[in-house]
């Protein structure tokens, strides 16, 4: 297998996250996004979405997409299990995971890439270009903003987000508090859950993926 990452970008880091989790080692190659590789044909020809992550299987399928890519690795690696244990927990882990992208992840991407200088043209990922609109990058952060209060509820009297044990939920809980702070936006004072997991999760060696 291969592991098409970029060390900078957050969502390659939730799936990189994940392999630490289950223990694997899968050989990296490097895209450089600061310097547009992944819209390069040679790179268009591996994934036409332009982005990364992008895991190569020994057969030549590529997956990509974070989330699609822990799903096979949870499938064919199922120890430790990331992704709930039986019916209901699985459908509460994902629950969770869906929520956290759309309300922390997404939320961070709309408020970045509407805002950087850097990024103009290229709001959206992809190959096509979109125009910044900055009244998006304010929502961003608005709604991030409500992501942390939604993170510190959802943690009152639970070690980890989705239950008692460590799944893809605080993978992506994680990596979204982190790409918050891309923006100077932290966890409340006042979000006391929030806060204790945010410090536990940080502290394991899988974060430094």
């Amino acid at each position: 297998m291969k592991f098409y990452d970029c060390e900078t970008a957050p969502s390659p880091r939730r799936a990189r996250i994940f392999m630490a989790e289950k223990g694997l080692d899968i050989p990296i190659q490097q895209v450089a996004l600061r310097h547009d590789e992944q819209l390069t044909p040679a790179f268009q020809a591996i994934n036409p979405w332009c982005t990364v992550p992008v895991l190569e299987l020994d057969d030549g399928t590529r997956i990509s997409e974070a989330i699609a890519v822990c799903s096979y690795l949870e499938a064919a690696y199922p120890e430790p299990p990331l992704m709930g244990v039986d019916a209901a927990d699985k459908g509460i882990v994902m629950m969770w995971e869906h929520r956290f992208e759309q309300d922390g992840f997404f939320a961070a991407a709309e408020a970045l890439r509407n805002r950087t200088p850097g990024l103009k043209g290229r709001a959206i990922t992809g190959p096509a270009n979109y125009p910044q609109i900055p009244e998006l990058a304010e929502r961003g952060s608005a709604r991030l903003e409500h992501f942390f209060r939604r993170l510190d509820e959802a943690l009152e009297g639970k070690e980890f987000v989705a239950g008692p044990r460590y799944t893809i939920a605080d993978i992506t809980a994680l990596v979204s508090v982190d790409f918050a702070g891309w923006l100077k936006l932290t966890i409340p004072d006042d979000c006391a859950h929030a806060r204790r997991w945010y410090e536990a999760v940080s502290a394991r060696p899988s974060a430094k993926a």
